[in-house]
């Protein structure tokens, strides 16, 4: 008898050892480093925003608008968390569209940046956009699983709308041309438009919105851009963070976190947050 109930013990044991942990994943554009932000520039709310990455401790996160200076400054005041990604003008000048991740739970490789232009492979403006754009991307292992996600990372531009649509197709082809084994697929950052537009749309028919995945899970504000103004009503939802649609996850719960101090955001965009499980 005593050795029937050690056995199922063990089992119990076994299967409770092979759940999937949660992970969580986080989009934010932090706003680049301008001194014209005055109150609102990064070395008076860099603090908080960091202690806030700190708090929800995500898994991976994206960052858009990171300038070398705030990725130094959030890369030295994290710890276990390392990133990939290079700056939109090349190496390590201009705006990152970075991925964040904590080592200790997942490592990414096949890793690469690609510009968001007729000529991807180079420091290049596509279209009719404003500035260079950058989409990053890297294979996500889980450790300790066999589990496999690949995390892409943008910033579309905020005026050009070939640019943006354009941009977004070249993302889809760059998923498609990669994602030969069919794994899970994460597309976040800022895409510079709203729910009812066409991209959105034209997203959707691959990939699903985390939002309306979450239903009655969803909390927070609707809106993602407060452009640092603390009164007003948030509405222009323009952050994102979808899901490949054949992905085999229960989307637990999605946030959009409107955390402030002394009636200042930390950023003039809310991040958005997610946390999933592999079923």
């Amino acid at each position: 008898m005593k050795n029937l109930k050690l056995f199922f013990l063990l089992m119990l044991a076994s299967c409770a050892s092979k759940e999937t942990e949660s992970l969580k994943v986080m989009t934010y554009n932090i706003r680049l480093d301008v001194a014209s932000d005055g109150e609102n520039a990064w070395a008076k709310r860099k603090d908080f925003l960091i202690s806030q990455i700190n708090f929800y401790e995500p898994t991976v996160f994206g960052v858009q608008e990171a300038r070398p200076n705030q990725m130094l400054d959030i890369n030295s005041n994290l710890t276990n968390y390392s990133f990939i990604g290079q700056g939109r003008d090349g190496k390590n000048i201009g705006e990152f569209s970075a991925i964040f991740y904590d080592s200790t739970k997942v490592s990414f490789t096949n890793r690469n940046t690609f510009w968001l232009s007729e000529t991807p492979e180079k420091i290049s403006k596509g279209w009719d956009a404003a500035y260079p754009r950058i989409c990053t991307y890297g294979l996500m292992s889980v450790l300790n699983s066999d589990e496999k996600i690949w995390v892409f990372n943008t910033h579309l531009d905020h005026k050009g709308n070939e640019a943006q649509l354009n941009g977004i197709q070249l993302i889809e082809a760059e998923i498609k041309k990669v994602n030969k084994k069919k794994y899970p697929v994460i597309l976040m950052g800022d895409f510079n438009v709203t729910p009812e537009s066409e991209l959105i749309s034209n997203l959707k028919i691959n990939f699903n919105d985390a939002k309306e995945l979450a239903g009655a899970n969803a909390f927070g504000q609707q809106g993602t851009f407060n452009g640092f103004k603390f009164q007003d009503s948030i509405k222009n939802r323009i952050d994102y963070i979808f899901i490949s649609k054949k992905a085999n996850i229960n989307l637990k719960k999605y946030g959009v976190l409107s955390d402030s101090k002394d009636l200042k955001y930390p950023s003039d965009h809310f991040p958005v947050f997610v946390e999933f499980q592999k079923k």
